[in-house]
């Protein structure tokens, strides 16, 4: 009897050309709407008031950060094709473990914030009791994320969400009239260097690459099949524009309060100077695109957050992978149930899943970067890693290690 021919390689199941590049975009535009949500919009407020035209420094500054960040966290889990907890655990046993547990529970609070920013919106657009409009905001994420046939309506009902946000900001930044060339003059050259725009630009890249959020669209991309070395220029070329997509929402967004600040109105003085700013850009229409905006700002987060929350503990026993739609409805649940209780995200828990995220980020940047250094134990299937990317990730690792320890002090002060 002869021997048995070779088996045939595993031929990696790919996707057609339409459906790859709509993957793409909604692993993009998964990662920039978790990002621009509420507390986007309320830091972004917050800091032009304050800074006025040098808040473009310390957004150009986190941008540029925000990539290095992203570069690698996207690069490594996609060219292993492995979810960020299940290489924590082959690098350090039970680190992906405890990755996990941060991540879900930054994100359960945080989701209690997003559905209040839900409730908002509804009610700035059209008149809604807060709590009835984060109910249905609810209902809706539930709907989207828990039915498996709407996976390609995720990634269409997030661009649609995105442009939308964008297009709207744009509007309200033209009739705001901001000085734009004093903006971009600061935006290299700032009147002013202190330690506040530094901790700006600190605060802003832990709320854009922060947390559950780097990791949202990576997640995405690895369970529709696009990892591996084959997709690693799609990979980098999708993490950056997506960090560039939540860029532009935020530039678009500080131009829109820098007209309505320069014009001498103090918007810090309303009780949400978010929407005062809208209103005074552009009146009663002003008032109604900012509950727009703030409200696919903050559903899309809702789907966001939720999304990969549960993307990180599915892959720790086939029996999560089955009930992924109730574990959805469960983690969106509990988010609910806490804000309908309260009437708003708890000040305590909010300043605790904050000061977690800070942590959360250096922890799962530093272990992405093990993975792509370390030669003794190869997760990258032979791929050699560039070594200028490592080089930018570690000094992007040192500032994330900054903010830790910043971090580490908010969750000593609650225990005080």
């Amino acid at each position: 009897m002869g021997d048995m021919p070779p088996a045939p390689p595993k031929v990696r199941p790919r996707l057609g050309r339409i459906t790859v590049s709509s993957t793409l975009l909604g692993a993009m535009f998964l990662m920039a709407t978790s990002a621009i949500g509420p507390g986007f919009i309320t830091q972004t407020t917050t800091f032009t008031a304050q800074l006025g035209a040098t808040f473009a420094f310390a957004i150009l500054l986190s941008i540029l950060v925000d990539i290095a960040v992203q570069l690698n966290i996207w690069r490594v889990i996609g060219v292993a094709d492995m979810r960020a907890q299940d290489l924590a655990n082959k690098v350090l046993p039970g680190a992906g473990y405890l990755l996990a547990a941060l991540i879900v529970f930054g994100g359960l609070i945080f989701n209690v914030g997003n559905l209040a920013g839900t409730g908002l919106g509804l009610d700035a657009m059209l008149g809604f009791d807060p709590r009835i409009g984060a109910v249905l905001s609810a209902l809706l994420a539930v709907v989207i994320l828990g039915v498996k046939k709407l996976g390609v309506a995720l990634d269409r009902i997030l661009i649609v969400l995105g442009v939308g946000m964008i297009a709207l900001t744009l509007y309200v930044a033209i009739v705001s009239r901001p000085p734009v060339g004093e903006a971009l003059r600061q935006s290299v050259m700032p009147d002013q260097l202190g330690t506040d725009v530094f901790l700006a630009a600190v605060t802003i890249i832990g709320g854009t690459v922060g947390g559950y959020i780097t990791y949202a669209g990576v997640h995405r991309l690895v369970e529709a099949g696009q990892g591996g070395q084959e997709n690693a220029g799609a990979i980098t070329k999708t993490s950056v524009t997506g960090i560039i997509v939540t860029g532009v929402m935020r530039v678009l967004l500080f131009l829109a309060i820098l007209g309505v600040v320069s014009g001498g109105a103090a918007i810090m003085e309303a009780p949400n100077p978010s929407a005062e700013a809208f209103y005074q850009a552009a009146g009663e229409v002003g008032m109604r695109l900012f509950g727009m905006i703030m409200w696919a700002a903050a559903v899309s987060s809702v789907i966001g957050a939720s999304y990969t929350s549960i993307s990180f503990v599915t892959t720790f026993h086939p029996w999560l992978e089955k009930r992924r739609g109730v574990l959805v409805t469960v983690f969106i649940g509990i988010s609910l149930a806490i804000f309908l209780l309260s009437g708003q995200a708890p000040n305590t828990l909010l300043i605790l899943a904050g000061a977690l995220n800070g942590v959360i980020l250096p922890v799962g940047l530093g272990i992405m970067l093990w993975v792509a250094a370390r030669r003794s134990h190869d997760l990258l299937g032979g791929y050699r890693y560039p070594r200028w990317l490592i080089a930018i990730g570690a000094a992007a690792w040192l500032l994330t290690v900054y903010m830790a320890v910043n971090s580490l002090g908010g969750i000593a002060a609650l225990w005080q």
